[in-house]
């Protein structure tokens, strides 16, 4: 295993959309694994494949207090949907910024395992918002693309300030 670098707003391949994955195989099971351990190196709940410049439809997320329930979801799909909720978003592509973002409540996702195998699975709360967010991601899509584009400017101004002070570490919380 190994960690991978995250790409960071507003890095253009962030905005590549992935393609399916094609082969079940050991470098299907290597990335999941990798990005897995990124995730939970950085402290997210969620990362998907395009994060960390692979531009693939994988997606991982652990919403568990414990970081004890990982869940890999290859190809992923919404083949249902029902109500909306709203919920303070943040990214670890978009480090240190959250923002209110509306999504279903519920979703009915479709999946591979990484070995291939297909599995649905309901998901609601924050698991409901996580695979959206992770499957905007897999779409070339970020939730700052959700703010009007004088929120999105400021949060794009913030983070390349942060990362000119260099030192400044640009993951601390900042509400938009």
């Amino acid at each position: 295993m190994a960690l991978r670098e995250i790409l960071e707003f507003p890095d253009p391949r962030l905005r590549t959309e992935a393609r399916p994955v094609e082969d079940f195989d050991a470098s299907l099971a290597e990335l999941v694994e990798d990005m897995f351990e990124t995730m939970y190196e950085e402290s997210g709940i969620g990362l998907a494949a395009t994060q960390v410049n692979v531009h693939l439809r994988v997606l991982v997320m652990d919403t568990s207090e414990e970081r004890n329930r990982p869940r890999a979801f290859i190809n992923p799909e919404i083949v249902e949907s029902d109500g909306t909720q709203v919920y303070e978003e943040g990214c670890l592509s978009v480090p240190g910024i959250y923002a209110k973002v509306e999504r279903a409540e519920k979703v009915r996702v479709r999946a591979h395992h990484p070995d291939g195998s297909t599995f649905e699975v309901d998901l609601d709360g924050l698991e409901a918002v996580c695979v959206q967010h992770e499957m905007d991601h897999l779409a070339g899509k970020l939730f700052v693309d959700y703010l009007s584009p004088l929120k999105r400017q400021m949060v794009r101004k913030r983070l390349e300030k942060a990362r000119r002070q260099g030192a400044v570490d640009a993951r601390t919380p900042t509400a938009i």
